[in-house]
């Protein structure tokens, strides 16, 4: 049972489709273990950030901080990324010819199984590393080939391609996995060209195969490399991690699959030129994931003159609760377009959210733009920071009160060159919230240097939205939307450059386009006015100028004015979790279940992403973490529990086979609930109670429950399932560990997860039930060389029952009627 450690170094968590993954797995202390945690102590506990703990040997300083004779300079460093697997061995069991997943090697006992792979050409040998490597002499065609004792039908071949073969100024080189038939140049498998850098999956006849699929390899996609043939069709498929599993081709079954035993060869060839090898390993792995994170620190100790490091490291929460806190709806998702297909970066944004006083407007896009600084013209008039705001985002405004149009103060600004060379390339789309009862007004302008090419955005002297440009320095052409916006209201602004202008107030568009000619080289940006003149009066605020490949705004406009005047009141939990995720920098959430309620607005900022996420994840009475085997969270509805059956557990293991001495059966008050008060923002406060609960154990109440439903009655349910389950809890697991190495069902404990539910049978004969299920929670595990002992976290299954209309189990009046919510 080969644990698998990997580092990435010098990878960025944030993008982690970029990650070459480096093995150290050698260098890992397996007799003390990998520890890894996981998940929350009890369903009504949060989830916690994971944990992994590991001890690696130190001796020629590798993982020294600073190190230059590292060969892994210089990115051992914090927050480097680390992932921890388990790479399962098959074993052989039942007559020959035997399923091809039955055919394992780990290659770590420094020696050539040579009844396993009874030819070896070319003297292939196992490395202190634990991989195979195969000597490729310039002429000489070398052979690595098992036994033919096995059977693709029905069946798999896996390996890790650890190492492909250098050129080193040969004219051929390649290098096979194949699964070969009884006749000669009949075979199936993969092939990798190292002077192309081709991987091919080929099923050749005649040492040919006229339609190859061909990859341009890539140490990070095709890392792993399987044949798998089911139910009559043939698969190629690669990995970055020997887990998740992408099909490159697909053939129906050859014939000769069915009707042979196999054998599977690692041939390599060479012409010319100077020595290499190719390494491989884990034939055979079934690869389930443990931890995925970055490294906090690397600390070197020496006992003697011995060193090691013992590393721990934290998953996906580490990095978001680092995140600065969040700003307004609004705000962020001017900050984080997101337009399939289109690509789109801030240009510069200026919320105008400073205090009172200032004497200057800043730009928080992080695209280098400089600040706005308040700009004189002639004598009198105010500019001042601090005003209110629009009411659903929480943010202020900047108030402008000139003396006259001509007199007064305004915002000016150079852009920078980043800005300017940006301009022309990508549309630009420039956004604002207005508010002002005055007409004939400039509100904001962009314009290059020279003045050939500028852009205005103003009020008519009928208190309508005007659009004015030039791309020859000449007199602005003058373009009236027609739209009123001189009313005393606030009014949202949308207006994408995108050759032919559209634009938007407040969400919707007229259907008038006016049509302006590309604008190039903007740099400077005045607000409030435009180059002295034409002196703004009223209330500006989230100016905003984001740069796009294509036209963006039927996308982003009532998105923006949604942000700010409903804060997404109503959308489903699932949707805004992967909402705040996308605020986070995170593409990916896995939402399990199919019960998401609407949710209340979060629109104002202040609190952290995962503070935000924490209260979609309590509405919902569901679960938050982060994903195992890769960098994204998971979000789990609560009806992803209900009415967990034999059929859909993750396993079953008697009593006998847990390490006994720590299964205890809890049977006390700490989820005792039996009185609740509820509310819900702008809403009633209500309270439930459990009076037959309260009069056998008193009042349990955990106190008030704050919750973001979207109606009163939501409240209510989310009030009534709480009592309901716990007023009077029933015996439970809570504690459940396992030796799982030991165990044939080995794989189906490893890929229980949290809210994955199984059974414990054979409890023995004082137990309440001779079977009990369980919820997981969460787990601590030890990973050890030839041993894994696993602690579930446990609550009882039964909590999460629901009714089902004449079901023998769940509608057993005064039992299993809860309704669900």
């Amino acid at each position: 049972m080969p644990v698998l450690v990997e580092a990435g170094w010098g990878g960025l968590v944030q993008y982690p489709w970029t990650i070459t993954w480096t093995d150290i797995t050698t260098y890992v202390d397996t007799v003390r273990g990998v520890s890894v945690s996981r998940g929350a102590s009890d369903e009504l506990s949060e989830t916690q950030p994971g944990t992994a703990t590991l001890v690696l040997d130190n001796s020629d300083g590798r993982f020294t901080p600073g190190n230059g004779a590292s060969p892994y300079y210089p990115y051992v460093r914090r927050n480097a990324p680390i992932r921890v697997s388990v790479a399962v061995m098959p074993t052989v069991s039942g007559a020959a010819p035997y399923p091809m997943a039955m055919l394992g090697d780990d290659f770590d006992d420094g020696r050539i199984d040579t009844t396993k792979w009874p030819t070896n050409v070319g003297g292939a040998f196992e490395t202190s590393a634990g991989y195979l490597r195969i000597p490729m002499a310039p002429g000489i065609d070398t052979n690595f080939t098992s036994a033919r004792t096995w059977k693709l039908q029905g069946s798999q071949l896996t390996a890790k391609l650890c190492t492909v073969p250098a050129v080193n100024g040969s004219s051929n080189v390649a290098a096979s996995m194949w699964v070969t038939s009884t006749t000669s140049g009949t075979r199936i498998g993969w092939r990798y060209d190292a002077l192309t850098g081709v991987l091919a999956a080929m099923s050749q006849v005649g040492f040919a195969d006229a339609t190859p699929t061909n990859l341009t390899y890539s140490a990070i996609d095709h890392a792993w490399l399987r044949v798998r043939e089911s139910g009559g069709t043939v698969y190629w498929e690669t990995s970055g991690d020997g887990y998740d599993w992408t099909v490159r081709r697909s053939l129906a079954t050859p014939a000769w699959i069915g009707s042979q035993t196999h054998a599977v060869d690692f041939p390599t060839t060479r012409t010319g030129g100077t020595a290499g090898f190719i390494e491989w390993d884990l034939v055979g792995a079934e690869v389930r994931p443990r931890f995925w994170g970055t490294v906090n620190e690397f600390p070197v100790s020496w006992k003697g003159l011995a060193s090691q490091t013992v590393v721990s490291a934290t998953d996906l929460f580490k990095w978001l609760n680092r995140l600065p806190v969040l700003k307004s709806a609004l705000g962020e998702e001017i900050l984080h377009p997101d337009v399939p297909g289109v690509t789109e970066f801030p240009g510069c944004y200026f919320p105008l959210t400073e205090p009172s006083g200032a004497a200057s407007a800043g730009d928080v896009s992080g695209a280098g733009c400089g600040s706005l600084a308040v700009t004189q013209v002639s004598a009198g008039g105010a500019l001042d920071f601090g005003s209110d705001g629009l009411d659903g985002t929480g943010d202020t405004s900047a108030t402008f009160t000139p003396a006259s149009a001509s007199a007064g103060r305004y915002l000016t600004g150079d852009l920078g060159a980043a800005f300017q060379a940006n301009s022309g390339p990508y549309a630009a789309v420039i956004e604002f919230w207005v508010k002002t009862t005055t007409t004939g007004r400039a509100i904001l302008g962009l314009f290059e240097p020279s003045l050939d090419h500028q852009i205005v955005l103003g009020i008519s002297a009928g208190g309508t939205l005007t659009i004015e440009s030039t791309d020859s320095g000449g007199t602005l052409t003058v373009n009236d939307t027609l739209r009123a916006i001189a009313d005393g209201a606030w009014h949202h602004i949308l207006v994408d450059t995108n050759l032919s202008v559209t634009h938007y107030t407040d969400g919707a568009s007229p259907g008038v386009s006016a049509f302006t000619p590309a604008m190039s080289g903007l740099r400077t940006l005045h607000v409030g006015g435009y180059r002295g003149g034409r002196l703004f009066n009223g209330q500006l605020a989230h100016v905003a100028v984001t740069f796009a490949s294509a036209s963006i705004a039927s996308t982003i406009a009532p998105l923006h004015y949604q942000a700010a005047t409903t804060g997404f009141s109503g959308e489903a939990a699932n949707v805004r979790v992967q909402r705040l995720a996308r605020y986070a920098g995170l593409s990916s959430v896995t939402v399990w279940g199919s019960t998401f309620d609407p949710v209340a607005s979060q629109s104002t900022g202040g609190s952290s992403v995962v503070a935000r996420m924490r209260e979609v994840e309590s509405t919902e009475s569901g679960r938050l973490f982060a994903e195992r085997d890769y960098y994204g969270l998971a979000f789990q509805s609560r009806d992803l529990r209900y009415n967990p059956t034999p059929a859909n557990d993750a396993f079953t293991i008697a009593y006998a086979d847990l390490e006994t001495d720590s299964v205890e059966l809890a049977d006390d008050d700490q989820k005792l609930v039996n009185s609740i008060e509820a509310s819900r923002p702008g809403g009633a406060t209500q309270r439930v109670t459990a009076p037959a609960s309260i009069l056998a154990f008193g009042v349990y109440d955990p106190g008030a429950l704050s919750i973001l439903k979207t109606s009163d009655n939501s409240v209510l349910d989310a009030a009534y399932w709480r009592v309901y389950r716990y007023a009077n809890p029933g015996p439970e697991l809570r504690e459940v560990p396992i030796e799982a190495y030991s165990m044939g069902t080995y794989l189906d404990i490893l890929d229980a997860d949290i809210s994955s539910a199984f059974t414990v049978t054979s409890m023995p004969p004082q137990a309440p039930a001779s079977s009990i299920r369980c919820t997981v929670e969460g787990y601590t595990e030890t990973i050890r060389d030839r041993g894994h002992l696993i602690q579930f976290h446990t609550s009882a299954a039964f909590s999460d029952s629901v009714w089902v209309l004449d079901d023998a189990v769940y509608s057993v009046l005064g039992a299993t009627t809860r309704l669900a919510y």
